[in-house]
C-alpha cells in the first residue's frame, strides 16, 4: 500500500506513518478519538455470520489501540439485481449484533451499487492517551503473545472451494466473530504499550510494521505459534492457500530469516488473516497478569511465540528459527 500524505495537525497522535491499526486524534490532555474503517467481500456463505465477522474485524482495530468503540457507520455495497434485500438485512443484523456486544452504537452509514458485495464499518472510539497501544512502543526484552491461532485465510479458501470439514467451518466462523475486547482492558491496566492486530498481511507482515515503527527486531519460535486445527496443515499440503498469503510470503524474502523453517510453517506465519488476534508486546514481569486477563476474556489463544530484541544493524529484521 502506498504511503499516504501525512497530516501536520499536532493533535494527530497516530497517523498512517507507523502502519497502526487506527488513527488517533487528541481531544484534550487525556482523551483522544480512535478512528478506523474496514470492509471486505463475503468469506462465508451465511449472511448473518458474514456481517458478524466484518463488524468484529472493524471493531477490533479500536481494541488493538487500547480504546473502546463508541459509534460506527455501516459501509455497504451490493449488486442490487443479484442480492435480495433480506440477505442485505441479515448481514446488517449480524454487524449490529457484534457492535451491540461491545456497547458500540451503529448510527447510520452509506450504501452504493457495487459489482460484488462488500460490508464493513467505519468506527470511532475513545482512548486515554496515557494508555495508548501502538506499533511504535515495543522494547527489547518484550515477549510476543498471540491471542488467536492462525489459519483463517487457508480455512476460508477451503470453504470457498468446498473442501473444508463442517467442524472447521464452525470453528473458524466462531474464531473470526470473536472481538479482541481484551485489548482495552490490557491497556487500561497499563499492562501493554505496544500491540497490533493480525489481519491481511499475516503475522509476519504485521510484525514487520511493528519492528520498523519501534526500531527493533524480533525472534519467533514457529513451533509455539498456534494453528486453528490440524486440518489447516492438511489443507496447506493440498495447496489450498489464498493468493494474498502467497504474496505475503514472497514479500518476506529480504526481511526474514526462515532458517530451519519448513514451507508449511512459513505459509502459516504469512497467511492473510480475517479478524485475527492481537499480537501483544509484553514485559516479562507483566506476563502472568496479561495471561490471566486473556484467560478471563476467553481469548482463543494466549501463546508466547517469540521475543523483541535490539535492532539488528545487519541481517534480517525477523528471525524465525525452528
Amino acid at each position: 500500500m502506498p504511503q499516504l500524505p501525512l497530516s501536520l495537525d499536532r493533535k494527530v497522535i497516530v497517523s498512517s506513518n507507523t502502519f497502526d491499526d487506527a488513527g488517533v486524534y487528541r481531544l484534550d490532555r487525556h482523551r483522544a478519538l480512535v478512528q478506523t474503517v474496514d470492509f471486505f467481500t463475503p468469506i462465508v456463505d451465511d449472511p448473518f455470520s458474514y456481517g458478524q465477522i466484518a463488524a468484529a474485524n472493524s471493531l477490533s482495530d479500536v481494541f488493538a489501540m487500547g480504546g473502546r468503540p463508541l459509534t460506527a457507520l455501516n459501509i455497504v455495497g451490493f449488486p442490487t439485481d443479484l442480492v435480495r434485500p433480506r440477505v442485505i438485512s441479515s448481514i446488517l443484523r449480524g454487524g449490529l449484533a457484534k457492535a451491540a456486544e461491545v456497547g458500540c452504537a451503529i448510527i447510520g452509514g452509506h450504501s452504493i451499487r457495487n459489482p460484488e458485495p462488500i460490508y464493513g464499518l467505519a468506527v470511532t472510539g475513545m482512548v486515554d492517551v496515557r494508555r495508548l497501544m501502538t506499533n511504535a512502543n515495543a522494547h527489547p526484552g518484550d515477549l510476543l503473545v498471540l491471542t488467536k491461532p492462525l489459519g483463517t485465510g487457508i480455512a476460508t479458501t477451503a470453504i470457498k472451494r468446498g473442501v473444508a470439514s463442517r467442524t472447521l467451518q464452525k470453528k473458524v466462523i466462531l474464531l473470526m466473530s470473536k472481538i479482541n475486547l481484551a485489548g482495552a482492558e490490557l491497556a487500561e491496566h497499563r499492562l501493554v504499550r505496544a500491540a497490533t492486530d493480525i489481519t491481511g498481511y499475516g503475522l509476519i507482515g504485521h510484525l514487520v510494521s511493528l519492528c520498523r515503527a519501534s526500531r527493533i527486531s524480533a525472534d519467533i519460535n514457529p513451533a509455539a505459534v498456534p494453528m486453528i486445527s490440524d486440518e489447516i496443515g492438511d489443507l496447506i499440503e493440498q495447496r489450498c492457500v489464498p493468493e494474498g498469503s502467497r504474496q505475503n510470503l514472497n514479500a518476506t524474502t529480504v526481511l526474514v530469516d526462515w532458517r530451519n523453517t519448513d514451507e508449511a510453517r512459513r505459509i502459516l506465519l504469512t497467511d492473510a488473516q480475517t479478524s485475527g488476534g492481537l499480537l501483544l508486546c509484553v514485559a516479562e514481569a507483566r506476563l502472568e497478569n496479561v495471561l490471566s486477563i486473556l484467560r478471563k476474556a476467553r481469548m482463543p489463544s494466549a501463546a508466547v511465540i517469540g521475543k523483541i530484541v535490539p535492532r539488528r544493524r545487519r541481517g534480517p529484521l525477523i528471525c524465525v528459527t525452528g
